[in-house]
């Protein structure tokens, strides 16, 4: 048997708004199903991750496994397992240290644009947002082009990696705008903890966040799994398809 753990599509947000997963897409992931069983897992709480590929509960039903904010709250066969959270594994001083510090380095940072919801608060992380996630498309895009050339993000986390060495944190960038702040080992390998117990042959994890600092990195690199780097969701279909549908590749 063999565990497929497919990444979200690319995400596009607008007015808070995430981009749905494509019919295709979406049906070619409900044909694989009838091989091996799949899985998603990602970095925001669960209604994002709804918001995207399907609609309130279904998603639960759509998956064999959700794996919700890297897999801290955790899915399977429709039912929720098991949900951590951070404030219980930090304490509240730590917690706060961190968060004062990223709110007193975000005010002195001078943006073309601020918005709303800097920190985002979740079980398993803080999602941190310079712009602030309820940015539109347009202004996403724009800091993410000025993130490009001044390295906003990156810089935020080396002033945190500076003032926190030793802490048991660890900083992951993700999509356009923000990144996350979790506890050691809180990465997205922490799915991989309920995955050992099921014997699977083998565990393939498709992702686009492939390379040191990103968040889709530390799973990917695992010895655990069998890391496929792509560049977008049909990316995902057509890599799926070579793996599990091998006798497609003779069809004319």
């Amino acid at each position: 048997m063999c565990e497929q753990l497919p990444h979200p599509p690319h995400r596009s947000r607008c007015e808070s708004r995430e981009k749905k997963i494509e019919p295709e897409v979406d049906k070619f992931l409900q044909e694989l199903r009838e091989r091996v069983q799949i899985g998603v897992v990602g970095g925001s709480d669960y209604s994002k991750i709804a918001e995207q590929l399907g609609e309130g509960n279904e998603v639960i039903d759509k998956f064999d496994y959700v794996f919700a904010e890297n897999g801290t709250v955790q899915y399977k066969n429709g039912q929720l397992v098991a949900k951590q959270a951070i404030q219980n594994h930090l304490g509240e001083e730590l917690l706060q240290e961190l968060i004062n510090f990223c709110l007193n380095y975000m005010a002195l940072l001078k943006l073309p644009k601020k918005r709303g919801t800097f920190i985002e608060f979740r079980n398993g992380m803080l999602n941190i947002s310079p712009i602030g996630r309820s940015c539109t498309l347009e202004e996403r895009l724009e800091f993410s082009e000025l993130d490009k050339k001044e390295r906003i993000r990156e810089k935020f986390v080396a002033a945190l990696q500076r003032e926190f060495a030793g802490k048991g944190l660890r900083f992951s960038r993700g999509g356009m705008i923000s990144f996350d702040v979790f506890p050691e080992g809180w990465d997205k390998r922490y799915c991989l903890n309920i995955l050992n117990d099921e014997r699977f042959d083998a565990i393939h994890f498709f992702g686009n966040e492939t390379t040191p600092g990103g968040n889709d990195y530390e799973i990917y690199d695992d010895p655990r799994t069998v890391g496929h780097s792509v560049q977008s969701p049909q990316d995902t279909v057509k890599r799926c398809q070579e793996i599990f549908f091998p006798e497609r590749a003779n069809e004319s």
